[in-house]
């Protein structure tokens, strides 16, 4: 319990000091945010804000964890790097996402395509690793079943199948949170909820874990404990950051940091074997992906007519006139309700279960 505590505050206090000098550095550079011509027009006023605030993020996560786990003197797992490779490997692709806007001078970075390569790259290497590296009773990182609040047995894929069905969930999950973060604060501040959630589910199947704590309803995991230490470092550094992105936000996310907040939300859902709960734990993600394939599906079938003023919803809200704290607020409420209801469901089955 000390590490994963400790993991948590290290990397609160990494981006609460790490972004303020992110923040001068970038500045100091000129490596502000071009807002799309499209947008609503209260944004043109973020024009210049510094962007790619997400490798503060980064940082903060992967010097957190391996912090904790030297002060404590405990081992590193397999499921932990595995996560953060996910993470780290999507950020950097943002990242180079952001460079090439700043370097362009355009609201445009990297071509669709070459983006969907390099997350596909990343994911690949995440979606094989997570079939292999079996623990001492033979339980791998992941698994190529498809999971809701355990392995759904007969959703078990082939193997090649199961790589490519965590393929799609980590593309799903990292575009969400990229389609989210749109208003000061929004993203991150849901996000932290969300890894919130992992945390306290990761530390309850350890509690109830197969290979410690046998029992009627033990969960068959590999390294709960450890996934509640980097679930924590990712909630503690999304805490820290809202510090400085909540309105008026002195820096933003970028690509950066919402591809891998992304990708860190599928990882842990893998890991849990709660994939599918992850539409109800990370509901508000999935509300404004929804509302992006409605309003282009509708826009398409019918010529040019839309169901929203603009999508993604949150700036459907803003166009109706709703202040940007206002619907940054609510879309909060909402994230917890649905984090909230996740929590209920993965206990409530556990409960039944007894």
């Amino acid at each position: 319990m000390k590490n994963i505590l400790l993991a948590g505050g290290i990397s609160m206090l990494g981006t609460l000091l790490g972004t303020r000098w992110l923040i001068g550095y970038l500045a100091k550079r000129g490596f502000g945010q071009f807002i799309r011509d499209d947008g609503p027009k209260t944004h043109a006023a973020k024009k210049g804000t510094p962007t790619m605030g997400g490798a503060a993020i980064i940082v903060s996560v992967i010097v957190a964890y391996f912090l904790a786990h030297l002060i404590t003197w405990t081992h590193v797992t397999i499921s932990a790097l595995l996560v953060l490779w996910l993470f780290a490997g999507l950020g950097f692709i943002g990242f180079l996402d952001d460079w090439r806007k700043i370097s362009n001078q355009r609201s445009l970075g990297l071509k669709p395509r070459g983006k969907l390569i390099g997350q596909a790259i990343v994911a690949i290497g995440f979606a094989v690793g997570v079939m292999y590296f079996p623990n001492r009773v033979g339980v791998t990182p992941g698994s190529s079943a498809i999971s809701f609040l355990r392995d759904i047995s007969w959703l078990q894929l082939p193997l090649w199948l199961g790589v490519i069905w965590v393929i799609l969930l980590v593309a799903g999950a990292s575009n969400a949170v990229n389609l989210t973060d749109g208003l000061d604060g929004l993203a991150p501040g849901s996000a932290t909820m969300v890894f919130a959630a992992y945390t306290l589910l990761s530390l309850w199947q350890f509690n109830q874990w197969c290979t410690g704590h046998a029992g009627p309803q033990c969960y068959t995991v590999r390294d709960p404990h450890d996934m509640a230490v980097v679930a924590l470092a990712l909630s503690g550094a999304c805490f820290g950051f809202l510090w400085w992105n909540a309105k008026p936000a002195k820096i933003f996310l970028g690509d950066t940091g919402s591809l891998a907040i992304g990708g860190a939300v599928a990882g842990l859902a893998v890991m849990s074997r709660t994939e599918l709960l992850l539409i109800v734990i990370g509901g508000l993600f999935v509300i404004e992906t929804l509302s992006v394939i409605i309003q282009i599906s509708v826009f398409k079938m019918t010529g040019g007519k839309r169901v929203f003023k603009m999508a993604p919803l949150h700036h459907h809200f803003e166009l109706k006139g709703w202040n940007e704290i206002t619907v940054v607020i609510r879309f909060w409420i909402i994230c917890g309700l649905m984090v909230a209801a996740g929590l209920g469901i993965f206990y409530a089955e556990w409960v039944v279960g007894q």
